[in-house]
């Protein structure tokens, strides 16, 4: 629908032949008015002048039309484009494009009044109804632009000839005597018969009207393809057939309309009505057809036709100009289409106002202003380009062109100014009569002048150099051929030309010195007085060319409307004068309301230039805010490689110290689970093993807690969904650190609040992880009184208390516990890594739950711990570790493959009593040589190793189709390491320090394997009888009673294993009892006890 208004025609929309384009450029050429000018030139005028007028005329415009013609095919422009770079630069082409606004809807006014006659007159209607039919029926044919009007054109063409041709024929053969009449016809001018300069002249000015029509046969030129050496003579014979050629077919038009025009004077039609085509042609179709109904159906069918064809191009060339005109004064375009409507709006008003009355006057007003303006565009190319005094280039994107060049612009104005001035008859009536001459004249010889003084290099305010295929547009983000674009420094891209048109931010920030500011501003410089401030006169300048220029467009439409009603005046003085006065008053009160409206435009535009001066001075503050933001961005991205590099060396760091940690722990915590089970290790030593592995154990703890922080860091932390024997859990704990409470003096106290699930399920080993760091702590850091662990179940949530009579800690520092290697003052002369609750912490949040402090300084602190741990009801009971001696069936032999004889001979150490065949490896080549000579069942294989690591060993194994199962044993425990493994071939993963229950579970997986214990009495629990329990002494029955009060069953549990020393006789009963301790049933017990208060 826009067909690229604005802008250049791009060769992927050009996609008509040279014969379509000139089929459409031509099929514009059907208006009557060329009829009508003919036919009152030969009544105004005298036939002979009227014909010497026609031709003199014809000549001129075909001269001037053919180098626009030329160079707006050639480079796909309309005429306004081809103006800007024709001398008048970017603003400057504005004035331009309302003259061509202004042709177009005065053409169209005039034709569509001549439809408007026809329908009148055929289907007697009003003739203002006719009017609005008239400019209405041509809407829905231009809304879709080219192609819409192209077929118009196409299908409508041979029908129109046909009607145009017929008449004449007709004519020819029923009045032959017509044409030797005509020339003795002087009209109405009482001048006599033959040639009159005056009258030639006044004919010449009339006629010269037509020379803006070029616009609208380059404005469908403009979608010829491309001329090359195959087309070339059928380009060249289109574009001067549908570009200057158009004038001969209107010539020839032109003469026929004089004749028509004298043959309906012959046949009696008033002078006064004979110019108009609707009466031409109906005397003309009265000679063919003998009915009138006939000729009149036939003359309004014509009419109609030819006023279509004429009016869609006159629709749609005059909404392309008010586009142009528009988005210069607006910066804004809404669409051609808006101005398709605005455009038939006004020449609807003019077709009411009764436009045609008043030809003579409209037309040779506007014939002077016209040829000054196609003289100045037809001289720079036509002289100026061949002469060097122009830029060999068509150039018209704003980007690169001054807002005014006075070579077009001045010459244009100058050559308009003083041809008005001669047709007002100001310089005598030989000046009068040939004011178009003049006009044509001044503009063919001011343009060079003003070029050769402002100089070719000023045309264009930069070069650029074009490049072939398409680039995008950085504001519309379309693509476009380099015809269309520039680069535009104020965005820092490829601009296309709409919206560079359309942009009104960047203030022409690519063209300084060119601008219509500047030159404004140089002006005001110079002009007195200097005392005022140049603010001051810039305003006054502004105000004094806006309200000129509104002056002047106001007066034209004004002076058209009184020039008609003076025309039904004329012959009544007394009426003349008070049409005059009343004009005078209306037009000054006009001058008044125009220059309300000139000081608001003014001053809203000074509003808008603050409000865009404070944007801008924003935007700079922002764009170096932007930058300075950029180089905080930059430093904190180098900060941030750095700490990258950082944190790669803290893990390579933290790599290697776990390496070599875990492997001489390895052999520490291996031995000493040898030591811990061989029976000849004296009783007395048993203790010193004892500490060995916890403190092996304590240092493996730590490793991992460092590690588990680089896994919290780089979030790649998972939980194990495992089933927890609750009660056996809560008792290990005990038992590890009521020894070590014992050993400080303190009181471990334990406390089951209400009856715990006997399986739970969570990640056990991350639970334990949470409460060892809390209960070592509170052993850790206090140095009298008692520690209490609290434990309470309800509703899927166990709550852990666990409470100490420590130093306490200030509230300035319970902030910050649970940072990283963070240690209180007071705690300091305490070993210990600072990780532990930041740890518990993590751990507990990444596991839903909550972890809180409670502190007082100089009372002791409270850790409370809340977990989710689901209850797992009656799930199968992990088996618990028991003292393996060996397994059942074949012995099995397994090849340990570490460059560390220690841990191979660990290895053999823990495996061969349970009755395992050991061999050993330090390499692939071993390795290999030992498969060959045994049957081996599973590897162990570390992955360090000098020549040949791990990873490598696994996959030529795997490629050697060795099916062993691989158990990977390695001090390198990050979950990469075991992802590796698996991918080289490894069934599964340990890491050092080694655990031997996990190394024995891995062998029962992956070997199939059945233990075998040591034969032991299996003790069965029987349902306990109430009355033996009553059989208990009072005092024991009172203080067992005293533990299961108070929630102490683990305290109850070590009553009863004295007693069951001190008393063999109740032994039964107090082993049932202990059954209920130890698996936290305290509901139970205390049920039972509560049966046994009638008796204590």
């Amino acid at each position: 629908m826009e067909d690229y208004a604005l802008r250049y025609a791009p060769k992927s929309f050009r996609k008509w032949s040279v014969f379509q384009v000139a089929n459409t450029a031509l099929g514009s050429t059907s208006f009557l008015i060329l009829e009508a000018i003919g036919g009152f030139l030969t009544i105004n005028y005298g036939f002979t002048n009227a014909v010497w007028a026609i031709l003199a005329v014809g000549l001129v415009i075909f001269i001037t039309g053919l180098p626009v013609s030329y160079y707006a095919a050639r480079y796909h422009i309309d005429i306004d484009l081809l103006t800007r770079s024709a001398g008048f630069g970017y603003i400057g082409s504005t004035l331009t494009s309302l003259i061509y606004a202004s042709f177009t809807f005065t053409l169209f006014a005039l034709e569509a009044s001549i439809m408007s006659l026809a329908l009148e007159l055929y289907f007697q209607i009003p003739l203002a109804f006719a009017h609005v039919i008239s400019a209405l029926i041509v809407i829905p044919l231009v809304t879709f632009g080219i192609t819409t009007i192209s077929r118009m054109q196409l299908w409508t063409q041979p029908i129109w000839l046909i009607l145009l041709i017929v008449p004449y024929i007709g004519v020819f053969i029923r009045e032959p005597e017509g044409l030797l009449t005509a020339q003795a016809y002087w009209g109405i001018a009482q001048s006599g018969q033959g040639f009159d300069w005056l009258l030639f002249g006044s004919a010449s000015t009339v006629a010269f009207s037509m020379v803006a029509q070029i616009g609208e046969q380059v404005d469908f030129l403009r979608f010829m393809p491309d001329l090359t050496k195959k087309n070339r003579w059928s380009w060249w014979c289109a574009t001067l057939m549908a570009g200057p050629g158009w004038i001969i077919f209107g010539m020839c038009r032109q003469l026929g309309g004089a004749f028509l025009a004298h043959l309906a004077i012959r046949h009696g039609i008033p002078a006064l009505h004979a110019h108009e085509p609707t009466q031409m042609y109906l005397i003309a179709f009265e000679g063919i057809f003998e009915n009138n109904n006939t000729a009149l159906a036939a003359t309004t069918l014509f009419v109609v036709i030819s006023q279509v064809k004429i009016n869609v191009t006159n629709a749609y060339t005059g909404s392309l100009a008010w586009s142009n005109f528009f988005s210069r004064v607006t910066h804004s375009h809404p669409g051609r289409v808006i101005w398709l409507f605005f455009n038939v709006s006004i020449a609807l008003l003019l077709m009411e106002f009764g436009v045609f009355s008043a030809l003579e006057k409209v037309l040779g007003l506007f014939s002077n202003i016209s040829i000054a303006w196609i003289s100045a565009v037809a001289a720079d190319l036509l002289i100026n380009k061949p002469l060097g005094l122009s830029p060999k280039r068509v150039e018209f994107k704003r980007a690169y062109l001054p807002d005014l060049n006075p070579v077009g612009t001045l010459a244009t104005l100058c050559a308009s100014i003083i041809s008005i001035s001669a047709y007002l008859g100001w310089f005598g009536v030989y000046a009068k009569a040939f004011s178009a001459f003049i006009s044509l004249g001044l503009a063919f010889v001011l343009v060079p002048l003003f070029a050769f003084w402002y100089g070719r290099k000023r045309y264009l305010t930069r070069s650029h150099a074009l490049h072939k295929g398409q680039c995008q547009c950085s504001i519309c983000v379309n693509q476009f051929e380099q015809e269309d674009m520039a680069y535009c420094p104020y965005y820092g891209g490829n601009i296309c030309s709409l919206c560079c048109s359309l942009d009104s931010n960047c203030m022409d920030a690519c063209k300084p010195g060119y601008r219509l500011e500047d030159y404004l501003l140089k002006l005001a410089q110079i002009c007195p007085p200097g005392s005022w401030a140049i603010n001051q006169k810039l305003r006054l300048i502004r105000y004094f060319f806006l309200f000129i220029f509104l002056g002047l467009l106001s007066s034209l439409f004004v002076g058209i409307i009184y020039y008609q009603d003076l025309l039904a005046a004329q012959h009544d003085l007394l009426s003349f004068r008070i049409l005059q006065n009343n004009f005078i008053k209306v037009y000054t009160s006009l001058l008044v309301f125009i220059g309300l409206c000139t000081w608001w435009l003014i001053l809203n535009d000074e509003s808008r230039r603050v409000a865009r001066e404070e944007i801008n001075k924003q935007t700079e503050r922002l764009l170096m805010e932007i930058e300075e933001h950029k180089k905080t961005d930059t430093k904190l991205k180098e900060a941030t490689k750095a700490a990258d590099r950082a944190n790669i060396a803290k893990s390579r760091f933290l790599s290697n110290m776990s390496h070599e940690i875990r492997t001489p722990l390895n052999s520490i915590i291996g031995y000493t689970y040898i030591l811990q089970n061989d029976p000849a290790i004296p009783q007395h030593r048993r203790q010193a093993v004892s500490i060995l592995k916890r403190s092996g154990e304590h240092l493996s703890s730590l490793i991992e807690d460092i590690l588990d922080i680089a896994r919290i860091e780089a979030c790649k932390f998972e939980f194990n969904r495992d089933i927890i024997d609750f009660p056996h859990f809560i008792d290990h704990l005990q038992d590890v650190f009521k020894p070590q409470a014992d050993t400080k003096g303190l009181n471990f106290r334990c406390q089951i609040h209400n009856t715990l699930p006997k399986h739970v399920r969570a990640d056990e080993k991350r639970v334990g992880q949470i409460l060892i760091n809390l209960l070592g702590n509170a052993v850790k850091f206090t140095s009298h009184g008692e520690i209490l662990f609290g434990i309470s179940y309800s509703c899927g949530v166990a709550t852990f208390q666990i409470k100490d009579t420590g130093l306490g800690i200030d509230d300035k520092q319970l902030e910050n516990i649970f940072q990283p290697f963070t240690q209180l003052a007071q705690e300091s002369i305490i070993s210990g890594s600072g990780l532990g609750l930041t740890i518990s912490k993590v751990l507990t949040e990444l596991m839903g739950g909550e972890l809180s402090v409670c502190s007082r300084v100089g009372e002791g602190s409270t850790f409370t711990v809340k977990l989710y741990l689901a209850n797992a009801g009656d799930a199968q009971e992990p088996i618990r570790q028991q003292a393996i001696t060996g397994y059942t069936g074949a012995k099995r032999a397994l090849l340990c493959v570490d460059d560390q004889i220690d841990h191979r001979q660990l290895i053999r150490a823990v495996l061969e009593p349970l009755d395992f065949a050991i061999y050993e490896a330090d390499s692939l080549q071993t390795c290999l040589q030992v498969l060959t000579q045994h049957e081996i069942d599973l590897l162990l294989l570390d992955l360090s190793m000098p020549e040949t690591d791990g990873f490598q060993i696994a996959q030529h194994l795997r490629q050697t189709n060795h099916r062993q199962p691989i158990i990977v044993l390695s001090a390198n425990a990050y979950a990469t390491e075991r992802v590796n493994a698996i991918n080289s071939g490894c069934n599964d993963f340990l890491a050092k320090p080694l655990h031997v229950p996990e190394l024995l579970s891995k062998l029962k997986l992956h070997l199939d394997l059945t233990w075998t214990y040591p034969e032991h009495a299996v003790k069965t629990t029987q349902k306990i009888d109430q009355a033996q329990v009553l059989l208990l002494p009072e005092d024991i029955l009172q203080e067992s009673n005293r533990f299961i009060r108070i929630g102490d069953l683990i305290g109850l549990n070590r009553y009863l294993k004295e007693l069951e020393q001190l008393f063999p006789e109740h032994a039964a009963v107090i082993q049932q009892l202990q059954t209920l301790s130890t698996g936290f049933r305290l509901t139970e017990l205390r049920l039972l006890m509560k049966s046994t208060q009638g008796v204590i």
